[in-house]
């Protein structure tokens, strides 16, 4: 995005906090927020509506590798239950061809998990820009100094009060900009796969 949010290698290193210090003033008054940024960019209206789109169209493939693994099984399950009455070269063939279809099925659940994570990816980089624009305006309109990322795995929070929190306001905040309606709840049953997003490397 625009500019880290995230100030962890800063305050991870004592040196380089206690130069901040000695060379910024700090802020005569400081509000400090913290938010799971990650999960509030999935939480957004759109980034359900985004990621939900995402799954139903990667579904036909999903369910296709399905069958594929099924069939596997059941040939594998067919050769352990004739294989004594084969002839060598009648299970060997049959071997060969369960092996083919094997190799297939590792390929292709490669690229379906390649190509969905590459799309996740691109999907949330471009959402997440949009929800840190309106985080910003939102920082700034409350007042806040320093906003700290706490859904980043390392990150140097190790308590926070939780009216400190801005997760929930900056998706409310997102929403209302977006205009976009709340997703309606999955189906029952409903099975959410494909791959989660990552965070961008860089903000």
């Amino acid at each position: 995005m625009k500019r880290s949010i995230v100030f962890a290698t800063l305050l991870a290193t004592g040196f380089a906090l206690s130069t901040a210090a000695q060379t910024q003033p700090a802020p005569a008054s400081s509000k400090i927020a913290v938010i799971a940024f990650q999960v509030a960019v999935a939480q957004t209206n759109e980034g359900q509506r985004n990621f939900a789109d995402l799954q139903k169209k990667y579904l036909p493939r999903e369910t296709k590798l399905k069958t594929q693994n099924d069939e596997i099984d059941s040939l594998t399950k067919q050769l352990k239950a004739q294989g004594a009455t084969l002839s060598e070269d009648a299970r060997a063939t049959q071997a060969k061809a369960i092996d083919e279809k094997e190799k297939r099925l590792k390929r292709d659940a490669e690229d379906l998990r390649a190509e969905g994570a590459k799309e996740a990816n691109e999907m949330y980089n471009t959402l997440a820009n949009k929800v840190y624009d309106v985080l910003a305006g939102y920082a700034k309109q409350e007042g806040y100094t320093l906003v700290l990322d706490i859904s980043q795995q390392q990150n140097p929070i190790l308590f926070a009060l939780p009216n400190t929190d801005i997760t929930k306001e900056v998706v409310a905040a997102y929403n209302t900009k977006s205009g976009i309606p709340a997703p309606p709840p999955a189906a029952p049953g409903a099975d959410p796969k494909l791959v989660a997003p990552k965070a961008p490397a860089a903000h």
